[in-house]
């Protein structure tokens, strides 16, 4: 899940075993449980940089052991696209940033198919060598940034689709309005953002320390959109996966008009 990768290891974490401080409450001496930390306290970039060094540059390490769903993430993910350019108001196809791209999964089978020029951002240097390797000889692939989503900022008026993928949770609250907004001055008129996420069945987000990620609740991924200047345009789940895991859910966004983001 990570700025870091454009797959996480949580994708391959139950609901019931990801570790979770939020759980760990137990009651005080006055005889009230003391409140849990703030999830947004516990994130650590560098711990999560230090995480995916130590994953291997595959596709199974990308889905942390679940190499099996790329197939069915990449069918669903591209039927999402071609329902988007069929509706008014279509995103252009000329050029899409890969954001937390890894090793390049998504560039490779998906948008360098779909787009004349694919852009990617990953913050672990390992899966940069190796999509910059994988990639190479692919015309449709630009620019491969070595940078955390948490500093990185998109060129103004510069892309038709910005895909974040299994990535947000490594970004703190804040942090991720904060990219959320410089993402929508990067989109070209008519430009989306696409949003695809674990989302956590609970009303709180939950932590794993393994990686330094949160799993947010529906409702409060929806309410940074909404405070980043985005409104949802379509929203669909994914469905297909394992049994056991978190759902996944696709959102597109838009820019509010009138927002300054």
């Amino acid at each position: 899940m990570s700025q870091l990768s454009d797959e996480i290891s949580c994708v391959s974490c139950t609901e019931s075993s990801q570790e979770s401080p939020m759980a760990a409450t137990s009651e005080g001496s006055d005889g009230e449980a003391p409140s849990s930390p703030d999830p947004n306290s516990l994130i650590s970039y560098s711990k999560a940089a230090s995480y995916w060094d130590g994953v291997p540059a595959s596709v199974n390490g990308m889905l942390g052991g679940l190499g099996q769903v790329s197939s069915l993430d990449i069918r669903t993910s591209d039927e999402l696209l071609t329902a988007i350019w069929k509706r008014p108001n279509a995103p252009g196809r000329e050029r899409a940033l890969d954001c937390g791209a890894g090793i390049g999964r998504i560039t490779r089978l998906l948008l360098s198919r779909r787009f004349q020029t694919v852009d990617a951002v990953e913050q672990c240097a390992k899966f940069v060598e190796a999509a910059r390797t994988a990639l190479a000889d692919n015309p449709h692939v630009g620019e491969i940034y070595c940078a955390g989503l948490q500093e990185f900022t998109p060129q103004p008026d510069f892309y038709d689709v910005i895909w974040c993928q299994w990535v947000l949770g490594h970004l703190t609250d804040d942090d991720l309005v904060q990219f959320f907004a410089r993402c929508a001055r990067g989109l070209r008129p008519n430009g989306v953002i696409i949003v695809k996420e674990n989302l956590a069945s609970g009303a709180e987000p939950e932590y794993d320390a393994t990686d330094s990620s949160v799993t947010r609740p529906r409702a409060l991924l929806e309410a940074i959109f909404e405070r980043a200047g985005l409104s949802i345009s379509s929203t669909r789940k994914q469905n297909g996966m394992p049994r056991g895991l978190y759902e996944v859910r696709m959102y597109v966004l838009r820019p509010v008009e009138g927002v300054e983001s």
